[in-house]
């Protein structure tokens, strides 16, 4: 018999009591509660799974280079230059997706800087099997770190303002990170300084044939004027107010895949050292 307060066919309608809400499905305590973004956690947990399939790639590629024979003479010393060859590539990956995507996502920079302290622990250990340019010339962890912080210093400036992405600068951090495990503090750093100034020099000429090609050569070179006074307010006023007075023109800029002619330079300065000068 159907129940006289019901309709035939209908399902009952919800019990529900004013003044109170249905409550969430959601777990208490879950990510989602919390405010956290749970696919940029997963993200950051698969960094250091993905740092070592970096660290497999250079052992990969010295062993092929001690089986082979491919060794690099310079002064009469065989160089393996197996591990610089996957950092090379990765830097190639980085500016490629930068160049399309005009990002870089942190599965791929952040990989590199991780993987570079994995080689430069495993030089602390003792373990050479993904050996550095020279015996007497291997980095340690400490090396790997101070790569990893100049390469971050040099840019900040220009992330601060607003006129680099994260993703240029974590690109620079993670290339920092594999020189100063493979060459050594001194040498790479020095190798990295000079890398990153011919990286710059190489944006700044392709900053002025896209200014030309747009035919906006007086417009861009205020706003480089801009920028240098930004750098001064910045050393004057604090950062933020740099920052603040960056942002109130980021409508009227222009993106450049500024990952693009920073890989340029580091694998351009890597082959005159190398391969020309030598």
């Amino acid at each position: 018999m159907t129940n006289e307060l019901s309709t035939p066919g209908l399902a009952p309608p919800a019990l529900t009591t004013p003044g109170l809400t249905t409550p969430s499905l959601a777990r208490p305590g879950s990510a989602e509660d919390l405010g956290i973004d749970r696919e940029f956690v997963v993200g950051l947990v698969r960094i250091p799974f993905i740092a070592v399939l970096w660290a497999l790639a250079a052992w990969a590629a010295a062993a092929a280079v001690a089986q082979f024979g491919w060794y690099l003479t310079i002064d009469e010393v065989p160089h393996n230059l197996g591990p610089l060859a996957i950092i090379c590539i990765g830097m190639v990956v980085a500016a490629v997706i930068d160049g399309y995507a005009f990002k870089v996502p942190n599965w791929c920079t952040l990989s590199l800087v991780v993987s570079g302290w994995y080689l430069g622990g495993l030089h602390d250990l003792g373990i050479l099997a993904v050996p550095g340019f020279a015996a007497d010339q291997t980095g340690g962890l400490g090396a790997a770190l101070a790569g990893t912080a100049v390469g971050f210093v040099f840019l900040f400036p220009a992330l601060f303002i607003g006129g680099m992405g994260q993703g240029d600068v974590k690109m620079t951090m993670g290339f920092g990170s594999w020189l100063g495990a493979y060459f050594g503090t001194a040498l790479g750093l020095t190798i990295l300084w000079w890398s990153f100034a011919v990286g710059v020099l190489i944006g700044g000429v392709f900053g002025l044939v896209i200014m030309a090609m747009r035919r906006q050569v007086h417009k861009n070179a205020s706003n480089f004027r801009e920028i240098i006074t930004d750098l001064q307010v910045m050393v004057t006023a604090g950062p933020e107010q740099a920052a603040a007075r960056a942002n109130s023109r980021r409508k009227d800029w222009w993106r450049l895949p500024y990952g693009v002619p920073l890989c340029a330079g580091f694998l351009g300065y890597l082959w005159y050292i190398l391969f020309v000068e030598n």
